[in-house]
């Protein structure tokens, strides 16, 4: 019998932060537990070096599958190189199991997972099973799903989901522990408007109108932080301006977790990211799907967070400048409404999602400091 070894686990992800979120919390979990942590994903993921040093990256090859014949094709023949690249990995790191989080990226890794007999377990974040979920769910041991209901899963893969709720940043997790502040009688209101990784320009076209047609005495105590596209973010700032309302525009914030702490309403897209961390801090939200989502899966995270009481869902098709200034009107004005959502936003979905998900991964791979004869 060796010594003991270090436990070691590969999580792949798509390279874009709904993914690459959850597999940095759950990395996190495992890292302060003393495993090893490789991240398989694609080009896309730099910052994740960045947030979490010492966990190793490799770039593993992904086509898109779908599209037309030469687009198929050409997909087809990126996955197949993908696929290679990643057996070859796996082989090389021998880990105690692989993480799936979505994402087409995902697909050649946990395919070579299953291929070598490695155990498996996949992480869906969204209210609906996404594609690469769907291709791989009946190959893994387990499945750890978002959303208490998850649309997409086969009646006999529903024996091996477990609902974890979405793992968020440690940064987010801190906001957990700011308690809400409902608006209070001349005390200035927070406005926190996020555009996601896709679709902010609806935003940044009605946003500053709604706003400015506010009563002034809603106006002049607002403090808006609003996420705009890099070309839209000039126009944006010279509307509010005008109006005299307070206002920071940028296109990326630094800070998202510290203006989530004092926000008292959020207006924002329904990833699953972003309804995780709304639910991990507390905060009441305003959400408007993407509406060109895969599968319109934003649609079925809105309706199962505002179903919930803590926030209210709209379609971007029904929304107007003249409808926000109604619904903001409304909402800023109920102070006892808005601490009812904040606290029905916190109990949504599990606060531990990333211990839980841990759990899972654990228990499929050997248990942290146990002995284990090395693969010849």
């Amino acid at each position: 019998m060796s010594a003991a070894r270090v436990p070691s686990f590969v999580l792949a992800a798509g390279g874009t932060g709904g993914h690459l979120f959850p597999a940095e919390a759950l990395a996190e979990k495992l890292v302060e537990r003393g495993a090893a942590v490789h991240l398989a994903t694609d080009r896309r993921a730099d910052g994740f070096a960045a947030a979490l040093p010492g966990v190793e990256i490799s770039q593993v090859w992904a086509g898109r599958l779908g599209g037309g014949p030469i687009q198929s094709v050409h997909g087809l023949a990126e996955m197949a190189v993908g696929l290679v690249q990643a057996r070859r990995l796996l082989r090389r790191l021998g880990p105690d199991a692989v993480v799936g989080f979505g994402g087409y990226p995902s697909v050649p890794t946990m395919l070579a997972a299953a291929q070598l007999g490695l155990p498996s377990v996949i992480h869906e974040q969204n209210a609906v099973l996404g594609r690469a979920n769907r291709l791989l769910a009946r190959r893994v041991e387990r499945i750890a799903t978002g959303f208490a209901d998850t649309a997409g899963l086969r009646p006999a893969d529903r024996a091996r989901a477990v609902f974890t709720g979405n793992p968020v940043r440690r940064a987010i997790a801190a906001v957990a522990q700011v308690a809400y502040r409902p608006p209070e009688i001349g005390a200035p209101i927070e406005l926190l408007v996020l555009g996601g990784s896709q679709g902010a320009r609806i935003f940044a076209d009605l946003v500053p109108d709604a706003v400015t047609a506010l009563p002034a005495s809603l106006r002049a105590k607002l403090r808006v932080s609003q996420q705009a596209r890099p070309e839209d973010c000039e126009r944006v700032s010279a509307q509010f301006a005008a109006t005299g309302i307070a206002a920071e525009i940028s296109s990326f914030f630094t800070d998202v977790p510290q203006r989530l702490a004092r926000a008292q309403l959020v207006i924002c897209r329904a990833g699953a990211s972003t309804v995780a961390e709304l639910t991990r801090a507390g905060r009441p939200a305003l959400l408007v799907p993407y509406p060109y989502a895969t599968d319109d899966h934003q649609s079925a995270n809105a309706r199962a967070f505002a179903a919930s009481g803590a926030g209210w869902a709209i379609a971007q098709a029904a929304l107007s400048a003249p409808i926000l200034t109604d619904m903001l009107a409304e909402r800023l004005a109920d102070g006892a409404g808005l601490a009812r959502a904040a606290a029905q936003a916190r109990g949504f979905a599990p606060g531990d999602a990333a211990e839980r998900l841990a759990a899972i991964v654990l228990a499929l791979g050997t248990p942290l400091g146990t002995p284990r004869e090395d693969a010849a």
